[in-house]
């Protein structure tokens, strides 16, 4: 620890002296005596983060994007975390465990900052340091244990399909890998719609197999969490399985495995071909290789999950989808495409509490009801259940939440 600066800019504050230093939410800092800097800890940060951090000009837009100021009167103070992270200063971080690595505060900043990055690097620094909240060790130790971060048995995994018949992955004989996910493997409400996915694949004629016991995670849990090493291991795991199987396509039930695959999959595995299922989609309904029947569906609205929106650019695709089915009027809800507002899941925040009033998806509820619509649909099982979670606690009676493949799966 030393007063030493790791630039110029910071210089002249460590020259004053006194009482405490306090930094706001809106990135201001109050001095009375000298910020310590640690010059370790400013290193150890551009290494995690790369240096992201280092363009921030502290214009405060990230902050005023930030979807928690719609839902707490102290919103998460994205600019001081910034801050924090240019200077090397140590501290208390449990503001970083709100990020939802929605990437809203990314897609108005000025600057390109890659803050979602930074976040990370910053969560790192928590596990390091034995700071994290509680019960996310357990998870990590799940992932460890058995291949999943919700504490099920790995011999369990196919038990969703056990009455499918689904043929384990051929690379001679089948055109894709289905790869399943552990939220879908997992969760009894997403299970459904794997098996939706399944029946609306056998309709398009399409060669299809899994992993079934074997598919390995893909590690997305450990990345939201700020635990890249670990991450980096597991999809390392899942990169030489899909080598051993010879996958050259591979399609994804949740966007957060498509972005673990497309973003991270290590350089040797480019020639794989990883896409969302509703891209997939897309591509089958433009080739006309899946063909829908009318149904009384009524008014549809799409909310855009952030890891296909914002992170992958992706909000035609579903779209593309949901405008081939006969009977569908698609409306649009207040923030939609890549203003969309997050449904509260990413980041890691599906196994951290959310306290009731301070939910994101509450918020979207409402905006599909004043969009007058009868299904809410979505493509990520985060989504899909967060969004079902605040239907039951508004107690709504009159609007369905649907995933995307549940609705193409009823018009079969």
């Amino acid at each position: 620890m030393g007063t030493a600066s790791p630039d110029e800019s910071t210089a002249n504050l460590d020259c004053r002296s006194g009482g405490a230093v306090n930094m706001a939410a809106d990135g201001s800092v109050s001095l009375s005596e000298p910020i310590l800097i640690d010059d370790g800890l400013w290193a150890r940060l551009m290494a995690l983060t790369d240096g992201a951090a280092a363009v921030c000009f502290q214009c405060g837009v990230c902050t005023a994007a930030c979807p928690w100021g719609l839902v707490r009167d102290d919103t998460l103070p994205v600019r001081s975390l910034m801050r924090q992270a240019q200077l090397g200063l140590d501290g208390s971080r449990p503001d970083v465990w709100l990020c939802t690595t929605c990437r809203q505060c990314e897609a108005f900043c000025p600057r390109g900052v890659r803050i979602g990055d930074v976040m990370l690097g910053l969560r790192y620094l928590d596990w390091e340091e034995r700071g994290t909240p509680p019960g996310l060790p357990t998870l990590l130790w799940s992932l460890h244990g058995n291949n999943n971060p919700w504490g099920q048995p790995p011999s369990n995994r196919s038990l969703w399909a056990r009455d499918l018949a689904i043929p384990y992955f051929d690379a001679d004989q089948h055109e894709i890998l289905l790869y399943v996910g552990c939220t879908a493997a997992y969760d009894r409400r997403v299970q459904r719609v794997a098996r939706a996915l399944v029946s609306v694949l056998r309709a398009a004629r399409i060669s299809f197999g899994y992993l079934a016991d074997e598919e390995p995670c893909c590690g997305e849990s450990a990345l939201s969490l700020g635990h890249k090493p670990f991450f980096d291991d597991l999809l390392g795991k899942a990169a030489r399985r899909f080598g051993d199987h010879e996958v050259s396509c591979l399609i994804t039930i949740s966007p957060h495995c498509y972005d673990a695959f497309k973003s991270y999959l290590p350089g040797e595995m480019d020639e794989l071909n990883v896409m969302h299922y509703v891209q997939y989609l897309a591509k089958l309904v433009a080739e006309g290789r899946l063909h829908l029947d009318a149904k009384p569906f009524g008014r549809i609205a799409y909310h855009d999950p952030c890891y296909l929106a914002r992170h992958h650019n992706d909000t035609h695709s579903a779209r593309a989808v949901l405008s081939e089915v006969p009977g569908v009027d698609l409306v649009e809800m207040t923030h939609h495409g890549q203003d969309a507002l997050c449904c509260g899941g990413g980041g890691g925040r599906m196994w951290l509490e959310t306290a009731a009033g301070e939910r994101f998806a509450d918020i979207r509820i409402g905006q599909a009801l004043e969009a007058q619509a009868e299904i809410l649909s979505t493509a990520c099982p985060f989504c899909l259940v967060c969004l079902e979670d605040s239907v039951k606690a508004l107690k709504v009676k009159d609007l369905r939440v649907l995933d995307l493949a549940e609705v193409v799966s009823l018009a079969l």
